[in-house]
């Protein structure tokens, strides 16, 4: 009897000078959104989407701090095994995100560029291909590229099936968590990137950036989380942005002081890197500078990376 072994596909190694390098194509007077695909999940099955076990499987990339928040929202709400998760490679050329050996295939339909899921979804699809996407294995299509609702929708469709988990976006604490959001994002979030750049509006952002800082360590200073007694949605947000600041944003020291100068702010980001949902779903080496790591952590922490590229904390 002989047995048939089929071979993962993977995309060819980069090559910017085969391929060029990535870039958005959509014309500046495009109306649609940069992230096109915005279906929602529904708990009750009001829409297209309802959320159904092992239905769904998430394009997630180890780097990308949008990706690890939908990533996160799965881990600490025990939703690992209702839905799957796999990673694209670090690095990209011009053909966008793809499947490498070095975090594995696509398991679901066997892609070797991301935008292959585009393509199958929008045949000639000309817009920004990006993770998290989240994919429906029913329809064969993506369902949405909004890491902005992708998160909220698997903290909230899904309510039933946590094993065990803990609810991430409860209903008495919302209004407090997007009352956050609204200076912590635009100063935080999308602030390290402003504040990297020159001229007056990168260094207006780094002042909103550690005047942000400042708040937070003063709204942590007897510990705790930011919202109510445990992870929610708000420490998720917060937390895959100062995970890559000192490594990332502010590995040359550009930005300003490091973590540390808040040392509230630099204990808690420490704690959270101790719970196992955060700690599986973090591969320092896919986002840290050469030589680069984060000043609140003891340098024996990062000698255990996850393995598991589905990033099961179990």
């Amino acid at each position: 009897m002989t047995t048939t072994t089929t071979r993962p596909n993977f995309a060819s190694p980069v090559d910017t000078e085969r391929h060029g390098t990535y870039r958005i194509t959509q014309a500046p007077d495009d109306p649609r959104p940069l992230y096109r695909f915005t279906g929602r999940l529904t708990a009750d099955g009001s829409g297209p989407y309802p959320a159904v076990p092992g239905r769904y499987h998430l394009y997630a990339g180890w780097f990308c701090p949008w990706a690890q928040r939908v990533v996160l929202e799965i881990a600490v709400n025990g939703l690992q095994d209702v839905i799957g998760v796999s990673y694209v490679d670090d690095a990209r050329d011009g053909r966008g995100w793809a499947f490498r050996e070095t975090h594995g295939p696509d398991p679901v339909n066997g892609f070797t560029l991301l935008r292959d899921a585009y393509e199958a979804t929008e045949p000639g699809f000309d817009g920004h291909v990006s993770v998290p996407t989240l994919w429906d294995t029913q329809t064969n299509r993506i369902v949405s590229n909004d890491y902005r609702t992708l998160g909220l929708d698997v903290a909230t469709a899904f309510t039933g099936f946590r094993h065990p988990g803990v609810d991430t976006y409860p209903a008495e604490h919302r209004a407090e968590i997007e009352e956050l959001d609204a200076w912590v994002g635009p100063a935080v979030n999308q602030g390290v990137g402003r504040a990297g750049g020159d001229g007056p509006v990168a260094e207006q952002a780094r002042a909103d950036l550690h005047a942000a800082f400042r708040r937070l360590d003063e709204r942590l200073v007897d510990g705790g989380f930011l919202v109510g007694h445990g992870v929610t949605e708000a420490d998720i947000r917060l937390w895959v942005t100062l995970a890559r600041y000192d490594v990332q944003g502010n590995a040359s020291g550009r930005l300003g002081p490091p973590l540390s100068a808040y040392p509230n702010l630099a204990r808690y980001a420490a704690y959270l890197a101790e719970l196992p949902a955060f700690r599986a779903t973090t591969r320092w080496s896919s986002f840290s500078a050469p030589g680069a790591r984060p000043s609140f952590l003891a340098p024996s922490f990062l000698a255990n990376e996850p393995t598991d590229p589905t990033g099961d904390p179990r």
